[in-house]
């Protein structure tokens, strides 16, 4: 039986585990789906692939079955090696994990197969934007794979509402699922990689819980998680649509551009990738002073979030490389090689051929895929003096 709190949260909630039979029989009996699994699966029959699913039993089930070695396969063939840093935190509790938002598909995928193999006893719920979610079966498979939905694009007062339900879930999540939680530090990636938390995001959560800001903070146990990619697949994308941002004054994106970078941010290469867990901030949101200003706390927890973030970059020679281009110097010609700067170039020159524009400004991309891999280091340097 779903009692009546799940019902307030039915529409964007996972699945439960007495849930999972019949939407697994759905997901079958979707042509698309199955053509996805025969793509990943080739020659396996699916009528295995069947009896894989109903053998899962809970959502946790399914994310060690299917998602932890499918994570595995595609980071042996697409990086060069991941990580996570996990010593600052207690793998015996449960956590909001904020983190930059690097890859739309990827940056929770790997936390959840990472906090496996930190021991950890279980993965994390992940938010995601349901203009990702178009197709009836990506929704379906999202909310097995331990997804809660946010609701975008609606009018201010369904806005408001819809935000209520999904921090008072958020809450319901950490407090009484005793689940993690992944969600990005502000809505779509930083195309720039200038990484910053948006207070709306804070302000959100705390429309959940109880008592002050702080309190309502505390409770769901926030830390701030760096992720670093030596190489950002979707870079090229990225500089594309600076350009056509800056040339279309009414520019939006198409139907399939989320799409495109989904594939290609999974399926591209990303060099070395490392994952970086700051401190649990409980402790350091019961130094503030009560009396601030709600405006001033819910910006002074962004910005401490971020200097965090930024702390715990992992740096590669290509962030070195464009920092030191963009400025004309060679300041940290000590972190890396004339053979780095060689395939950094080659590298560069690669992303710039695939970007399909009829009136490609090469300088101006140039200068933006260069500006997405300084500003990681631009950020870690003023976090760090």
């Amino acid at each position: 039986m779903i009692d009546n709190t799940l019902k307030e949260f039915e529409s964007i909630r996972p699945f439960l585990p007495e849930e999972l039979p019949a939407v697994y029989d759905r997901l079958l009996g979707d042509a698309q789906f199955c053509q996805v699994v025969e793509y990943l699966y080739p020659g396996v029959p699916l009528s295995v692939i069947a009896q894989q699913l109903h053998a899962c039993k809970t959502n946790l089930d399914f994310q060690k079955t299917f998602m932890y070695p499918f994570i595995q396969q595609l980071m042996g063939k697409a990086s060069k090696g991941y990580d996570m840093d996990a010593t600052s935190i207690d793998n015996t509790q449960r956590y909001t994990f904020v983190s930059n938002h690097r890859d739309i598909v990827l940056d929770s995928a790997l936390l959840d197969e990472m906090l496996v193999d930190c021991g950890f006893s279980t993965t994390c719920e992940i938010a995601i934007g349901d203009n990702l979610l178009k197709l009836p079966w990506v929704k379906d498979l999202v909310r097995v794979n331990k997804s809660f939905i946010v609701e975008r694009g609606l009018p201010m007062r369904q806005m408001l509402v819809a935000s209520k339900r999904l921090a008072d879930y958020m809450h319901y999540a950490i407090g009484q699922k005793n689940e993690n939680i992944w969600i990005a530090q502000r809505e779509g990636r930083a195309k720039d990689s200038d990484d910053r938390t948006q207070s709306a995001i804070l302000k959100m959560m705390t429309m959940g819980g109880e008592g002050s800001i702080v309190e309502r903070l505390t409770a769901l146990h926030i830390v701030p998680l760096s992720i670093s990619y030596e190489f950002d697949p979707c870079d090229f994308l990225k500089a594309k649509e600076f350009q056509q941002r800056r040339d279309t004054a009414d520019f939006h994106k198409g139907p399939m551009d989320d799409v495109i970078s989904m594939k290609t941010g999974i399926l591209g290469y990303k060099g070395r990738v490392h994952y970086h867990c700051a401190p649990c901030i409980d402790a350091w949101l019961q130094t503030l002073d009560p009396d601030m200003p709600k405006a001033d706390m819910y910006d002074l927890i962004a910005a401490h979030i971020d200097e965090e973030i930024h702390r715990n970059y992992r740096l590669y020679p290509n962030n070195y490389m464009a920092l030191d281009e963009l400025n004309g110097r060679k300041d940290f010609a000590d972190h890396y090689t004339d053979a780095d700067r060689i395939a950094f170039d080659q590298y560069l020159a690669g992303q710039l051929a695939k970007i399909d524009l009829p009136d490609a400004d090469e300088p101006f991309l140039r200068e933006r895929l260069l500006t997405m891999y300084a500003n990681p280091l631009r950020n870690h340097l003023a976090a760090t003096r």
